[in-house]
């Protein structure tokens, strides 16, 4: 057997894990049906950030201030916004304007720590187009007060009414059930999201306050120290923040070539945990590295038919190797969204999966120069009530 051949078996086994995997964390999987009791509140600062824009803040800021919850404060942060007509008269809102331009998700987190009014022992970050449920720090708490230092709750999708916002909250279903539930309820930890996250405040100090992080992925570097210590991130789908989804083609490209531009940066990390969690015997940290090292779906998914058609000259029985893995990958694409409580206009728009996954590929094609592009997501779509998107019309038409 050659060295070619070796290298050529080794890369598809590198790629072609990637199908199989969310099946085989699935079988490990057992759902605990027990319910957390209510925990005593704590002090919570909640942090938003806003760079360059505000259209948003006031309806982030309405839902914020419905919470059922007593002790907490909201800091926005207003990197380069003009904030000429924000005007918060509830005393439990403090606006924030840097004199100079942070550019930067940490730096942000961080004026808003520097500002705190009080030593808050909680911090959770919300995004400038977020909206909560009224219970979300409750249901932090629940996780908290079972020793959890971290917590992830879910995004769900605040707008579908395109086909590009319902392929992208499809999406979020299938991490947040394999990166989320299913790594958590399997004795890992859950990956961050980017915001609808908590941490106590000592921990986000010891983990970033000496570390300057530019451009977007704070969050991976985040998650991979904390688990890097074997502490385990919770994972809570009871804590819904609801996310504003990308509406447009040029919208996409733009986020998803930043998303994939960090995957390229931070991916390394997944190979200091799995062997931390070799030589430590921590299953938290082991199965959390294999998932860091996982490419993009889009890419993964694309080289694995690659492999198989490259087998048609090779090995038939490795292209029905591959093709049994496509079988089981969708086979747990379908699994995750069977186990959510997904729309059934997001199964409808599963038949532009490949229009999609074009346009991912433009991403790729625009990774080099990802952190040129605004730190923010330009969004076109609004809606002040969670969830309460019914047109059931896509505003550019069907796609």
């Amino acid at each position: 057997m050659g060295l070619a051949w070796v290298i050529w078996i080794l890369l598809q086994v590198l790629i072609g894990y990637n199908l199989y995997l969310p099946i085989v964390l699935f079988i490990f999987f057992k759902n605990s049906k027990q319910a957390l009791p209510a925990a005593p509140e704590d002090d919570y600062g909640i942090i938003v950030t806003a760079y360059e824009q505000t259209d948003t803040l006031g309806i982030v800021v309405a839902s914020l201030l419905k919470l059922n919850y007593t002790n907490y404060l909201v800091y926005i942060v207003a990197d380069k916004c003009d904030i000429t007509n924000l005007h918060f008269d509830d005393e439990r809102v403090i606006l924030l304007r840097p004199p100079e331009t942070l550019a930067s998700n940490t730096r942000s987190h961080f004026y808003a720590i520097n500002h705190f009014t009080r030593a808050h022992t909680r911090l959770t970050i919300i995004d400038s187009d977020n909206l909560v449920h009224p219970e979300y720090l409750h249901e932090l708490d629940k996780y908290f007060n079972q020793g959890f230092v971290a917590v992830q709750g879910i995004r769900e999708a605040k707008n579908l009414n395109t086909t590009y916002a319902r392929l992208d909250a499809a999406r979020d279903i299938y991490y947040h059930f394999y990166d989320g539930k299913v790594l958590f309820g399997i004795g890992s930890s859950a990956t961050l999201a980017g915001s609808g996250m908590a941490f106590t405040t000592q921990l986000y100090r010891d983990c970033l306050e000496n570390k300057d992080i530019t451009g977007a992925g704070f969050d991976k570097v985040l998650q991979s120290l904390i688990v890097g210590q074997n502490l385990r991130i919770a994972f809570t789908d009871k804590a819904i923040v609801y996310d504003e989804k990308t509406t447009h083609a040029d919208q996409l490209v733009k986020q998803r070539s930043r998303w994939i531009n960090t995957w390229f940066r931070y991916f390394k990390f997944g190979f200091s945990l799995v062997f931390k969690g070799i030589t430590n015997f921590s299953r938290n940290q082991f199965v959390f590295g294999l998932i860091l090292l996982r490419p993009p779906l889009f890419i993964f998914l694309i080289l694995s038919v690659f492999c198989m058609l490259a087998n048609f000259f090779i090995s038939i029985t490795a292209v029905f190797i591959w093709l049994l893995g496509m079988i089981v990958f969708v086979l747990g694409f379908y699994i995750a969204l069977a186990k959510s409580d997904t729309d059934k206009r997001i199964y409808q728009s599963l038949i532009n999966i490949p229009k999609f996954i074009f346009y991912q590929v433009l991403s790729l094609l625009k990774v080099k120069n990802a952190n040129k592009h605004s730190v923010a997501t330009t969004h076109n779509y609004h809606n002040e009530v969670a969830g309460n998107d019914k047109t059931g019309t896509d505003e550019n038409g069907t796609i």
